[in-house]
């Protein structure tokens, strides 16, 4: 019997077709390319490039984006620390099994805490590529496709890019 969580009936079971099995017949490797920057750095433009660049060489891939994520999985979250790690702790739970299906997996989130992407780079040591846009924040606060730069200006955000002083 093993222990996972608060639950102590939960077995890992294993099927007969495998990580190497689905890599072969997808003739890729799955990884996960984690881009992370400020709002506004282009992390979704960049992360959907590129997913169209694998797509016309053949490659299958998906894109994780931290936005459209919270439409579904992660829609209960807010932005406190603890929701931000938790956010991110199943972001990088998903594309871990994207990687294992042999997939390319490219995130694309914020996740402002150093200690947060480690702990998905943990996940995947061998196959887990970590992208920073660092682009100036002038340049994202000109961009501002959300508004949160001006929201953070006037005092109604008080985390705003604050958070990225860490990495």
């Amino acid at each position: 019997m093993s222990t996972v969580g608060n639950s102590t009936n939960i077995f890992w079971h294993e099927c007969p077709v495998g990580k190497v099995d689905r890599q072969k017949l997808l003739n890729q490797q799955g990884c996960v390319v984690w881009i992370t920057g400020l709002s506004g750095s282009g992390k979704s433009t960049l992360a959907c490039s590129l997913g169209r660049t694998l797509h016309s060489r053949g490659k299958l891939s998906y894109v994780l984006d931290g936005d459209n994520l919270r439409h579904g999985l992660n829609k209960n979250l807010g932005f406190s620390p603890e929701d931000r790690t938790e956010n991110i702790r199943r972001v990088g739970e998903v594309a871990k099994l994207f990687a294992d299906a042999g997939l390319i997996c490219i995130a694309s989130l914020i996740s402002p805490y150093c200690k947060d992407r480690d702990a998905c780079r943990a996940l995947l040591p061998e196959n887990f590529f970590e992208v920073f846009l660092n682009m100036p924040l002038e340049l994202c606060e000109e961009r501002d496709p959300k508004g949160l730069y001006k929201l953070a200006r006037a005092g109604k955000i008080k985390e705003c890019c604050r958070v990225y002083r860490n990495r």
